[in-house]
């Protein structure tokens, strides 16, 4: 599991979307300075912008826009706001260091058919394929048989009629 999540998203992107609802101001390649309130923020770090200030990129040219659309390739860099240093995610990173990658205590917990093949995967390290639901073998007679047996069935394999050549007893 990642630091931020399976979402497989970076942390500069996680913090862009903790930072919606507030403030923002965002500078473009050209060379635009827009503020506004961070209605919404992209994986692909568009952003769209509400109540915003454009200011540029003549000196002393400012418009008011009731709202703004800034696609993540023509951004250069994005001012958040100084709350978001407390923002959960640093939490999990310090936790994701200290404690190797494991994710904090009930969060992450394994559901699904990804976490089915997981507990499958476990149970065989732990002993083979007995036990629970679903599983092969470990109900058979003693010396073995079924699915998952310790080993050959008792006595030869039967054809017709005798034992088949190539198998157990075969002469």
């Amino acid at each position: 599991m990642s630091v931020v999540g399976n979402n497989r998203v970076g942390i500069p992107i996680v913090l862009l979307h903790d930072a919606e609802g507030a403030v923002v101001t965002v500078e473009t390649k050209r060379g635009e300075l827009i503020r506004g309130l961070l209605f919404e923020a992209e994986d692909m770090m568009n952003l769209y912008l509400k109540k915003a200030v454009v200011l540029g990129p003549k000196p002393g040219a400012k418009r008011n826009v009731e709202q703004v659309y800034v696609r993540g390739t023509e951004i250069v860099f994005i001012v958040l706001p100084e709350m978001l240093r407390h923002a959960p995610m640093f939490q999990r990173i310090k936790h994701w260091r200290k404690h190797g990658g494991a994710p904090p205590e009930g969060v992450g917990a394994a559901v699904g058919q990804a976490a089915a093949i997981l507990r499958k995967a476990q149970d065989r390290r732990r002993g083979g394929f007995g036990g629970g639901r679903g599983g092969f073998g470990g109900r058979g007679p003693p010396g073995g048989g079924g699915f998952g047996g310790r080993g050959p069935p008792p006595g030869p394999p039967m054809g017709r009629g005798g034992p088949m050549p190539g198998h157990y007893g075969a002469r």
